[in-house]
């Protein structure tokens, strides 16, 4: 160990490498079966291009917190 200011341990910290993420998330609310493409439900108060996450019991909009409850 060498003295360094500052309590630094001796490595160097750099840049993070850069990961690509997958392009397929933002496709998961299009279905496409054969030339019709359905789309998800989208959020009502933020327009289209805003869809709502389907959960278990309910459908929410992460941007206003609008949530629809689905009955059984």
């Amino acid at each position: 160990m060498g003295t360094m200011k500052g309590g630094a341990t001796g490595e160097k910290k750099g840049k993070k490498p850069h990961v690509n993420k997958p392009t397929g998330k933002k496709y998961k609310h299009y279905v496409i079966s054969g030339d019709s493409i359905t789309r998800g439900k989208s959020c009502p108060r933020c327009g289209l291009g805003v869809f709502l996450a389907n959960h278990k019991d309910r459908l929410s909009c992460g941007k206003c917190k609008y949530t629809e409850f689905v009955g059984k």
